[in-house]
Formats: C-alpha cells, structure tokens, sequence
C-alpha cells in the first residue's frame, strides 16, 4: 500500500477500469469539474477512488475530490413576517429566497451572510445564532450546504438590487409556492411551520 498510515491504496498503484477525461461533456456527464491536473497538467481520469468515481492523474498521483458549494443566508423577521427577495438571475430566477449568497474562500459563513444581507437587501444585520442547516443537490451549480442564520436588523434601509427585487415581508399563510431551490425551500418551509 502506498498511503502512509490510511491503509489505502495510492491511485498509481490501482490502475484498472480507468477511463481518461476525454472532454467538457465527459466532465459534466460524471459531474466532475477538473479535467487537467493542477500539479502537472496531464489529462485526469475517472477511477473509483474511496467508493466514489473521482478524477485522478495517473502520471502523478493528484486526486481531485468535490467540495460541496457553501452558502450562508438569512431568518429576518419584522412582526412575525419573514423577509423574502424574488431573484433576478438563473438559476432560480424570479422565485423567491431569502437574502442569501455562497461563502468567499476569504471569509467565514456569518461574514458571508452579513455581506450578502447588506448587498442584497440594504440592511445592515447581525447574526444572533445559526438557524439551521440545510443540504441541497437541486441547484445546477453543484451541490451544497446552505447555513442559514437568525438575524437582527440594526442599521440601513430595505432597498432592491441587482440579485434580488420586490423585497417583501411574508407571514406564515402568505408564503408563495415559487421558491428557490439551493435550501431556500427547505428553509422557508421550516420556518413556515415553526409557531410564533
């Protein structure tokens, strides 16, 4: 075994049932996004690596292993009515989520969350607890987590922008059936059943 301490094989050392990277198209087919390796720029291939089909340079060993998408969005209530923002852009585009958006890599999820609040919305929030957390794997850009948050508006004034328009409170019996998908769903429905 070539791993060290994992007991797993090394993936130059297992080299059956492989099948190069030919093009896009096999990339999305098997749901992987590189199709070069970052290390020595060859060609990857598809093996069976961990119970999972991954992408693997067989020239030096590099194997590339998806990341789940992470967003942070946001609970704001005002009288018991949840803030909503109908999207502008696909995918989604004009259901309704709450203000939300993916984490930066140079940022934590609450900083994520008080930036797209601000950018989305116009107000300025702070996060009192995380809400919940929700998979999904009904968004065209991948799968992921949202983190949604409970948050307190503190400053700024409710305003439309270029992802998200109509701004609207929704008490629990008002919520449309058009919602976004990427956990926004999930999420608007979960606090569309909580009690006051």
């Amino acid at each position: 075994m070539g791993s060290g301490s994992t007991g797993r094989p090394h993936p130059r050392e297992v080299r059956d049932g492989t099948e190069s990277v030919p093009s896009r198209e096999g990339k999305e087919k098997n749901n992987l996004n590189a199709l070069f390796c970052p290390q020595c720029g060859r060609a990857l291939k598809i093996k069976e690596i961990y119970r999972q089909p991954r992408a693997f340079c067989s020239e030096c060993g590099y194997i590339h292993y998806e990341q789940l998408k992470v967003g942070a969005g946001a609970i704001i209530e005002k009288d018991g009515k949840l803030l909503l923002l109908q999207r502008t852009e696909e995918p989604f585009k004009l259901h309704w989520n709450l203000p939300a958006g993916y984490v930066d890599i140079c940022e934590s999820p609450i900083q994520a969350v008080l930036r797209e609040v601000q950018e989305e919305s116009g107000l300025k929030v702070e996060a009192i607890r995380i809400d919940d957390i929700y998979f999904f794997n009904d968004d065209p850009r991948g799968n992921g987590i949202l983190i949604v948050y409970k948050c307190k508006v503190i400053a700024g004034r409710l305003s439309e922008s270029s992802e998200g328009t109509n701004p609207t409170y929704f008490a629990r019996d008002q919520i449309l059936d058009q919602l976004a998908g990427g956990g926004h769903n999930q999420a608007i429905r979960s606090w569309q059943k909580k009690k006051t």
